[in-house]
């Protein structure tokens, strides 16, 4: 029989993983230790704690808010013993999978993380760049990047800063179209707006101390930030951008800014992972860097 740590170990891994047979190759041990332990929990518990079928395996109710606790009991006993250096420890190499929002995946983490990549031979990155928000536990999501609030308690998360909106436009559309005085005046202009690909329907511009203004007739509706950002800079309408995107061409005059009185107040920006168990010394090392890059106000200084 097990002892009581070690199926609890076993059990977390199969909790997160989509079969018996990957919990096992994540450890290192067999799918037969990874059914053993949880037959075994099973029997103690007295409680059914995944049903099986010849598709896999889904996980109960009661094996889910087991498995919740189980993870910070294993956790708190493996940093009793943990005193090596994390940058020496043999899991330096496998995958890390990440998601971020386009903007900033594309513009910066890739470019940004190449040189980690290079220092570490091992470590392979598997980089989700979307803007829909991806369930951490069933996408196998390691490190996430989101703008705004945060839905789910059981992320460690990270603050590294805030992300203002502005609405901007070229210099030639406010000369021809005229310059709003207030939110409500932009529904007799030429706008943009994006997609909320979870719910599809368009984002609402948000604005200080009044109500979201929810655009009626847009001339270019994307899902992509970055193709609306190019959409503004073509001068198509005006649009509500962030400042990583905006203020590099606000700064090279590309862009200028309205309704600077209505300006909302910032989003925090995020740098996140699921509560699972230890840390793997790839992942800790992958997001330190990631919070270390989106910290550093210099990542979004230069134009895209």
């Amino acid at each position: 029989m097990l002892n009581r740590l070690e199926m609890l170990r076993l059990f977390c891994a199969a909790a997160d993983a989509s079969s018996f047979k990957e919990a096992a190759a994540r450890l290192g041990t067999s799918p037969q230790a990874i059914t053993r332990a949880v037959k075994e929990l099973e029997e103690a518990v007295g409680e059914l704690l995944f049903h099986r079928n010849t598709r896999g395996i889904q996980i109960t109710e009661f094996g889910t808010q087991l498995a919740e606790h189980a993870r910070e009991m294993v956790t708190g006993v493996d940093k009793l013993f943990h005193h090596t250096n994390p940058l020496s420890d043999t899991n330096l190499e496998g995958l890390v999978r990440i998601t971020a929002p386009s903007p900033i995946g594309r513009r910066h983490l890739l470019k940004l993380l190449l040189p980690l990549i290079r220092q570490y031979p091992g470590i392979k990155l598997e980089l989700g760049v979307t803007n829909l928000l991806a369930d951490v536990v069933d996408k196998k999501i390691d490190i996430g990047v989101r703008i705004g609030p945060l839905r789910d308690s059981r992320l460690v998360a990270r603050s590294v800063g805030k992300v203002s909106f502005f609405v901007v436009a070229t210099p030639e559309l406010v000369a021809t179209r005229g310059k709003p005085i207030t939110p409500q005046d932009l529904l007799g202009l030429p706008t943009t707006a994006l997609m909320d690909g979870n719910t599809g329907r368009i984002w609402p511009w948000y604005f200080a101390d009044s109500q979201p203004l929810t655009l009626t007739s847009p001339t270019l509706v994307s899902d992509d930030p970055e193709v609306e950002c190019d959409a503004v800079l073509a001068g198509i309408g005006y649009g509500q951008l962030s400042n990583h995107q905006a203020e590099p061409h606000i700064r090279s005059g590309r862009l200028v800014t309205v309704l600077d009185d209505y300006q909302p107040v910032p989003w925090d920006l995020y740098v996140y992972r699921p509560q699972r168990g230890p840390v793997p010394a790839r992942i800790r090392l992958v997001f330190d860097r990631i919070v270390e890059i989106l910290s550093d106000p210099s990542t979004f200084a230069d134009p895209p």
